[in-house]
């Protein structure tokens, strides 16, 4: 179990230890990764079960902590009434969230390094292969001559609801793809630069291609990043990633694509 503990940590890949910590059975394990049986036990086959279920949902949201559980896996209060309970503490090891940024413009470096800082692994795209290097990028965790199909074909399933996609570029050969592909996944975060003009033709291209369900345009924020006057690369990174923090805690923020008139002002 700890020789699998460790190829997983080592190899970035998502993986769970449970450990009872109170309760019968304190020390029992269970190691827990996606797609895969769980190794170990706690004690009861179906607590391990349901634990193994929950172990998953919390590696999933890369948290850890300690939860509660009666000797065979209840979990509602009433259930729960005159039995032992057994805490189990989830160590979740799971990688670092991911940002695929379609397009090598100016305004993908800085984002990139502004990505990095947030503890992002970068991932620059685009299929020129005069501009997508990694001299232009070297921030870059992996700089990506590719058409967006391609990618989100190889590696559209690794991506989750902590990760971010961003499409930078004005082309709709290349840009059209990108989105198609995101909403394809559960990624968390989909935001496609340009002005309104701009996205109002995008939208009618993505409508061409069939994008029409409101829950999936819901996705999409575009213009890209929140409302503070950005101007610069450096500034429109920082509304980029404000937003997708505002994004995943729920928190409201003026986002541009709530709003009217001129991106800028």
């Amino acid at each position: 179990m700890y020789e699998v503990l460790r190829d997983r940590i080592r190899s970035t890949e998502p993986v769970a230890l449970v450990t009872v910590v109170d309760g019968p059975n304190i020390g029992a394990k269970l190691l827990v990764r996606p797609g895969h049986p769980a190794e170990g036990t706690l004690g009861d086959a179906e607590l391990d079960r349901i634990v193994g279920r929950d172990a998953l949902a919390e590696l999933e949201a890369a948290t850890t902590g300690v939860r509660h559980y009666g000797p065979r896996g209840e979990t509602t209060p009433e259930d729960l009434i005159d039995t032992d309970t057994v805490a189990v503490f989830v160590e979740s090891f799971a990688p670092p969230p991911q940002m695929w940024i379609f397009g090598a413009v100016d305004f993908t470096a800085a984002l990139a390094k502004v990505a990095k800082m947030l503890g992002y692994r970068v991932t620059v795209c685009d299929a020129r292969e005069v501009f997508a290097t990694k001299r232009r990028f070297p921030m870059a965790d992996e700089v990506l001559v590719s058409w967006p199909g391609r990618l989100f074909s190889e590696r559209g399933s690794s991506l989750g609801p902590r990760d971010a996609v961003c499409v930078l570029t004005h082309d709709s050969k290349f840009d059209v793809p990108a989105v198609m592909g995101a909403i394809g996944t559960p990624v968390g975060y989909i935001g496609v630069m340009g002005s309104r003009k701009t996205h109002a033709k995008r939208m009618e291209r993505l409508a061409e291609a069939g994008l029409t369900e409101p829950d999936q345009l819901e996705r999409l924020m575009s213009p890209i990043g929140l409302d503070i006057g950005a101007r610069t690369p450096e500034e429109t990174a920082i509304s980029i990633c404000a937003e997708i923090i505002s994004r995943r805690t729920g928190r409201q923020s003026p986002s541009l694509r709530d709003g009217a008139g001129a991106i800028h002002s």
